[in-house]
C-alpha cells in the first residue's frame, strides 16, 4: 500500500514535535492516556445524548501490555473509536484535535470534561517508538482500520481485524542507544510509576499485568520440620495502577483531617504533617480546584537558590506540570500542592502554560485565599502562627521588599516583630494598639540580637518616655518596613534617625541655644574625624551613654551594614553618619576643656569616642590599629 504523506505540515515540523516540543520522553505514556480517556468519555456522553442506557461508565477500562522480547508496548481502550475518515483527519493531519472538535460541537454542555484539546500528543510516542500501529474501530460498526507510521515518511491506512469498539495503539519501542535507555518502557514497575505520576487520577482504571510472589501453602506438619524452608510462586495478577479519584475533588465533608496529613505526608515526601490544609473549590470566571498545605517546617534548603517553588497543575486529573511556579507569589513559595483546572489554555506542549487570563485568576485567588487562612492562623491559634512565622517569616519579609513592594498591602497584617513593651513578637496593628495618645510614629530599632538592641544608647530617651520599640534582628527588616513606609498612618522611624522630634519648644529652643554656644568645638570635633561623619551635634536622645551614631537621609547605618555583607555589593553605598554627644556627660565637660587647652589631645578624644559609637553599633573599626594606639596613648600620660 502506498504511503500517504502528512497533510497539513512539513517532515520538518513533525521532527521539530517529537524531538523539541516535550522536554521528557516519558511524556508520551501520559499523553496516550489522556487521548485513550477522552475516546471513553466521548462515548459515554454520545450515550447519553442519545438515550443508549446500555453502556455504564464502571464498564469502561485502559489496558496496558506489555511484550519485553517483541519490544512492544500495546495501550487499549474501548471508547469510542475511530473511523477510516477519523483516522485519516485527526492522525494524518498534524495539530488536528478530535477532541476540541468535538467539545465544540456539544457546548454548551458544561458536564464535558476533554481532556486533549490540541491534538499533538498522540505524536509524542514517536520519541519513544520506531513504528506505531493504531488499530481501532468504531462503536456500532463492522469494520475496523489499521493506522500505522513510522514517523515523518508519512503513514498508512488499510482494513484490519478487531473484534471490540475502541483504540488499540501498539508502540515498537526503539532500540538502546549509547546516549537513551528505552527498556524502561518495558518494565511494568517503571509504567506504574509513570501512570501513578501522570496519570493516578483519569476516572477510568488502567488496568496492567503485574508479577507477583506469594508464599506457597504447604501442611502444617511439613512446616514445622527443622528443615523447612518457605517457597514462593510468582503468578501474574491484573492489577489497576490509578487511584482515579482524586481527594481534591471529594466533599470535605467525606474527608478527615488523618485523610489530608496522610495524602500530603506521601505526596510531598514529609514526615511531619502540614500546619494548615486549605481545600477549595472555585466555580465562575476561572473553575479550579485546589488543594494546599503549609508545612510544619521549612524544607532544609528553603532559603537557599536550590528550592524550587510552584504547585503541582492538573488538567482535569492529569499532571501537567510538577511545579508551576506562577501559581504562587515569592512571598508564599513555602506552599505546596496543587490545583486542577479544566478549562486552562494550554499551549501546543502541555509542559508551558501560556500566561493567560484564566491563570492569573486563579494564582490571584490562591494568593488572597493564603493570606486569609494565615491571618485566621494569626487570629485565631497564635502559638501555631507563632511557630509558622519561626519558619516562614523571614519569607514574608522579603516579600514585603521584593518587587517594590509589589505586595506589601498583602502582607502587612502578617508581619510580626520583637516588642521591647510586650517582651516577645508583635504585630504592627497590635503595637498601634499600645501606643500612647501623644506618640506620632511607630518606633524601630535594628541590631543582631534582642540584647544588643535593649542595651543600644540611641533608645534610652524613648524607654524614658515608656514609647515601645520593635526590636528588627534580621537584614531584611528595616527594609520591610522603609518600603511600608507607613501603617493605618502611622510612619514607622528608627531609633537611630536623625531627629527623633521628641522634644517640647521650649527643649528645642535650648538645645539650639546649646549648639550656638558649643559651635566651634564641635566644628573642631568634626574635622578631626576628617571627613568620617557629615555633622558632630549635641544629642538629645542620650541619657547615660556620652556618644552614639546616627544617620540622615534614605540609608540608614543598619542598611549600610547589609549591604557592605553582601558579596560584590554595598561599594560606595555609605549611609550619611552623624555624631552625637551627651552634653549632660562628664565626657562632653572633658572635651570643652580639651578644646580650650589641648586641641591635639582632642583629636584623640574626638577620634576614641567615634570609634567607640561604631562599636555600639555593630560597625567595624576602619582602622582597629590606631585605635589601639589611641588608647595606650592616653594610659601612658
Amino acid at each position: 500500500m502506498a504511503v500517504k504523506q502528512f497533510k497539513a505540515e512539513s517532515k520538518r515540523l513533525l521532527d521539530l514535535m517529537i524531538h523539541s516540543i516535550y522536554t521528557h520522553r516519558e511524556i508520551f505514556l501520559r499523553e496516550l492516556i489522556s487521548n485513550a480517556s477522552d475516546a471513553i468519555d466521548k462515548l459515554y456522553y454520545q450515550s447519553l445524548g442519545e438515550g443508549n442506557t446500555g453502556l455504564n461508565r464502571d464498564d469502561f477500562r485502559i489496558d496496558i501490555k506489555l511484550d519485553k522480547e517483541a519490544r512492544v508496548l500495546t495501550l487499549s481502550d474501548n471508547g469510542c473509536g475511530m473511523s477510516r475518515e477519523d483516522l485519516e483527519k485527526d492522525l494524518g493531519t498534524i495539530a488536528k484535535s478530535g477532541s476540541l472538535a468535538f467539545k465544540k460541537e456539544n457546548e454548551p454542555k458544561e458536564e464535558i470534561d476533554i481532556i486533549g484539546q490540541f491534538g499533538v500528543g498522540f505524536y509524542s510516542a514517536f520519541m519513544v517508538s520506531e513504528l506505531v500501529t493504531v488499530r481501532s474501530r468504531v462503536f456500532g460498526a463492522d469494520e475496523a482500520w489499521e493506522w500505522k507510521s513510522k514517523g515523518a515518511e508519512g503513514y498508512t491506512i488499510e482494513p484490519c481485524e478487531k473484534e471490540t469498539n475502541g483504540t488499540d495503539i501498539v508502540l515498537k519501542i526503539k532500540e538502546n542507544t549509547d546516549e537513551d535507555n528505552y527498556d524502561e518502557f518495558l518494565e511494568p514497575y517503571r509504567i506504574q510509576e509513570l501512570v501513578q505520576r501522570y496519570s493516578d487520577y483519569i476516572r477510568y482504571p488502567i488496568k496492567m499485568d503485574m508479577e507477583r510472589s506469594r508464599l506457597i501453602e504447604k501442611p502444617e506438619e511439613e512446616t514445622k520440620k527443622e528443615d523447612y524452608k518457605p517457597e514462593y510462586e510468582t503468578y501474574v495478577e491484573n492489577v489497576t495502577l490509578n487511584s482515579m479519584v482524586p481527594i481534591w475533588k471529594k466533599n470535605k465533608n467525606e474527608l478527615k483531617k488523618e485523610d489530608y496529613n496522610s495524602f500530603y505526608k506521601d505526596k510531598f515526601h514529609d514526615y511531619e504533617d502540614p500546619a494548615r490544609v486549605i481545600h477549595s473549590s472555585t466555580e465562575g470566571s476561572a473553575t479550579y480546584n485546589a488543594l494546599l498545605f503549609i508545612p510544619s517546617r521549612a524544607p532544609y534548603n528553603y532559603y537557599s537558590r536550590d528550592y524550587e517553588k510552584g504547585l503541582q497543575l492538573y488538567a482535569s486529573g492529569v499532571l501537567i506540570m510538577d511545579k508551576c511556579a506562577d501559581l504562587l507569589p515569592d512571598c508564599f513559595s513555602f506552599v505546596r500542592g496543587l490545583v486542577d483546572s479544566q478549562d486552562l489554555s494550554l499551549n501546543i506542549s502541555r509542559e508551558m502554560l501560556q500566561h493567560d487570563r484564566q491563570l492569573k485568576i486563579i494564582a490571584s485567588r490562591l494568593e488572597k485565599k493564603i493570606k486569609s487562612e494565615l491571618l485566621s492562623m494569626l487570629q485565631n491559634e497564635r502559638e501555631e502562627y507563632e511557630k509558622f512565622w519561626k519558619n516562614f517569616g523571614l519569607q514574608i519579609k522579603y516579600g514585603v521588599y521584593g518587587d517594590y513592594g509589589a505586595h506589601k498591602e498583602l502582607l502587612q497584617d502578617l508581619l510580626m516583630f520583637y516588642s521591647s513593651a510586650e517582651g516577645k513578637l508583635s504585630t504592627i496593628p497590635e503595637y498601634i494598639g499600645r501606643m500612647k495618645e501623644e506618640q506620632k510614629y511607630i518606633y524601630y530599632a535594628c541590631g543582631e540580637t534582642v540584647e544588643r538592641i535593649a542595651a543600644l544608647p540611641q533608645i534610652e530617651l524613648l524607654k524614658e518616655k515608656g514609647y515601645e520599640i520593635l526590636y528588627l534582628t534580621d537584614d531584611v527588616d528595616e527594609f520591610a518596613l522603609t518600603m511600608l513606609h507607613e501603617y493605618d498612618g502611622k510612619e514607622f522611624k528608627s531609633a537611630s534617625s536623625g531627629d527623633l522630634d521628641l522634644q517640647s519648644e521650649e527643649e528645642k529652643e535650648q538645645a539650639k541655644e546649646q549648639s550656638e554656644e558649643n559651635k566651634d568645638l564641635l566644628t573642631a570635633v568634626k574635622e578631626a574625624l576628617g571627613g568620617k561623619v557629615s555633622e558632630v551635634r549635641l544629642s538629645s536622645r542620650l541619657k547615660t551613654h556620652p556618644v552614639c551614631l546616627s544617620s540622615e537621609g534614605m540609608l540608614s547605618l543598619e542598611m549600610e551594614k547589609v549591604l557592605s555583607s553582601m558579596p560584590g555589593g554595598g561599594e560606595g553605598m555609605k549611609a550619611q553618619r552623624v555624631l552625637e554627644l551627651n552634653p549632660s556627660h562628664p565626657v562632653f565637660a572633658a572635651l570643652k576643656e580639651l578644646y580650650a587647652a589641648d586641641r591635639e589631645k582632642l583629636g584623640s578624644y574626638a577620634r576614641l569616642l567615634y570609634g567607640q559609637a561604631l562599636l555600639i553599633e555593630g560597625l567595624s573599626l576602619e582602622d582597629p590599629v590606631a585605635f589601639s594606639n589611641e588608647i595606650c596613648k592616653l594610659m601612658e600620660k
